[in-house]
């Protein structure tokens, strides 16, 4: 395989990585990397210009349920248990002068 993309430099990607690479490792990483490059070059090459973005790619609609509230907060009684409240405010301790 020619490396179309010789400007890749493996041992400094490993460096960075921490891995420690032998040099099979590293030409296997750079023929992969080339690979992954191909094909992005591959897709990027394609003409989307008349196709219309899609939130899905399914072209499928999510089932949602309806924005209902279905319970109800009872503040004095989760207050109850507190040691300091006021005003419907829980009270804690000051930790900045």
């Amino acid at each position: 395989m020619t490396d179309q993309n010789s400007d890749i430099n493996i041992p400094h990607l490993a460096r960075l990585a921490r891995l420690s690479l032998d040099q099979h490792e590293t030409d296997s990483a750079l023929a992969d990397l080339n690979k992954i490059i191909s094909m992005i070059d591959a897709m990027q090459a394609v003409d989307t210009s008349a196709v219309e973005p899609m939130a899905n790619p399914m072209d499928a609609s999510q089932r949602l349920r309806s924005d209902q509230v279905t319970e109800h907060v009872d503040r004095e009684q989760f207050q109850a248990v507190a040691p300091n409240t006021e005003d419907g405010y829980y009270l804690v301790p000051r930790v900045v002068e």
